[in-house]
């Protein structure tokens, strides 16, 4: 993987600001776009804005892009099929809608499991649903040495009367990443359907939803180098057989009977070519299938990645005053993220963050809506923890110099 000519394709990553190159490390809350994905959109707007079904070249070309965007994203996660794939405004406002469906029918003795790994958009949503039903919440824990899911717990919570796991792949904070294939099987053991967050999980490793045998999957296209968009891949006989909220005139086909009011087409070009950046990163010609391509460009991107989180956490021992959360084991490198939860000794986390920032070099402090975890951890009411999260762009010269700021942080 050539990282000068990859870095050359975004924007962010050459520009000044104030005399210095600035450093994106905050890629879990939203990573830089190339220049390909900010072309197609805006030539898509300028030459093609419409609406579907018309009787003109460029209602056409919009109902193409549509089709082609639904590929993508079924490429980039292993559908089965294209129409398994529903776009709508963001990952949080898609699953506070499927929630409202799925729970239809859900009974006073009925049970759902979320965890504390995960972001509250996996969690509050299925929590306000379960209020309105009056259906019994149940919460997995995580474990603390290592921040991923404890499935032992998560195990014992499950019972005959669990209609729904909420759970995510990653930790959007941490990093840890959660055997959901294993969570899937224990849950599909009594009946219950398994909802999966994979948005932080989506830009560091390829998904196989089929794999899986997850029903839903949810991840958003700004975090792998798109536009904001979110997207949820379903079980086809779930999105036929659930009934959801919608306008009367609308089909009731899927996947656009879960697709309300007018999409975000100009995000969709964007979202085509955000999966091609990705895939063309495995240098493959067009002879090989995109999924191939995406095969090839992960496994690339993954020993990249694999790379700086070997090198972060083995420079991060010398710092006695720094409180890494999360896998610090060289030997589980595959196990995590590039991402990694800090709290430094004698300073709150946006006083870090402020000071990095003031240096140009892009961190994000709080408790990234991963509320539960925070709390378990003991940091929700100190601020939460500093992130710093790579992307396949960061190199070690990055983490060089957030290391000499370290020193002269500390």
């Amino acid at each position: 993987m050539n990282l000068t000519k990859l870095r050359r394709q975004f924007p962010a990553l050459m520009q000044q600001v104030a005399g210095k190159s600035p450093i994106f490390l905050d890629g879990p809350g939203g990573s830089q776009v190339p220049q390909s994905v900010l072309s197609a959109m805006s030539a898509y707007l300028g030459y093609y804005n419409s609406n579907l079904g018309g009787a003109f070249f460029s209602s056409d070309k919009t109902v193409e892009l549509m089709t082609n965007a639904r590929q993508a994203a079924a490429d980039l996660l292993n559908a089965p099929s294209s129409d398994q794939i529903v776009f709508g405004a963001n990952m949080t406002s898609l699953t506070f809608s499927f929630s409202r469906a799925i729970s239809r029918d859900w009974q006073a003795s009925d049970e759902i499991i979320v965890t504390n790994a995960d972001h509250f958009s996996n969690v509050s949503s299925w929590q306000q649903a379960a209020e309105d039903k009056g259906v019994k919440v149940n919460t997995a824990l995580i474990n603390e040495a290592d921040c991923s899911l404890d499935l032992a717990h998560f195990e014992s919570l499950l019972n005959n009367n669990t209609k729904l796991v909420a759970v995510t792949y990653a930790s959007n904070t941490t990093g840890s990443i959660n055997d959901i294939k294993r969570i899937v099987e224990l849950a599909h053991a009594v009946g219950a359907l398994v909802y999966v967050d994979a948005v932080h999980y989506a830009p560091h490793e390829l998904i196989d939803v089929q794999a899986l045998d997850c029903d839903f999957l949810a991840c958003s296209a700004y975090k792998f180098f798109g536009p904001h968009l979110g997207m949820v891949y379903g079980k086809r006989e779930h999105l036929e057989g659930f009934t959801p909220y919608k306008v009367e005139p609308a089909k009731d086909v899927i996947p656009g009977r879960w697709e309300t009011g007018t999409q975000n087409f100009e995000a969709l070009a964007g979202l085509i070519s955000a999966v091609d950046y990705i895939a063309a990163i495995s240098e493959l010609d067009d002879s090989h299938p995109r999924r191939e391509k995406l095969a090839v460009a992960f496994t690339k991107t993954k020993q990249h990645e694999m790379v700086l989180s070997e090198y972060f956490l083995t420079r991060l021992v010398n710092y006695p005053n720094i409180t890494l959360f999360g896998i610090d084991d060289l030997d589980r490198l595959a196990e995590r993220t590039p991402t990694f939860a800090l709290t430094f000794e004698g300073l709150t986390p946006r006083e870090v963050s402020e000071f990095l920032g003031k240096q140009h070099i892009c961190v994000w402090d709080g408790n990234f809506y991963a509320q539960g975890l925070c709390k378990q951890l003991g940091v929700l009411d100190s601020g939460g923890v500093v992130r710093i999260g790579c992307m396949h762009y960061n190199t070690i010269e990055e983490l060089d110099k957030l290391f000499d700021l370290f020193d002269q942080l500390l």
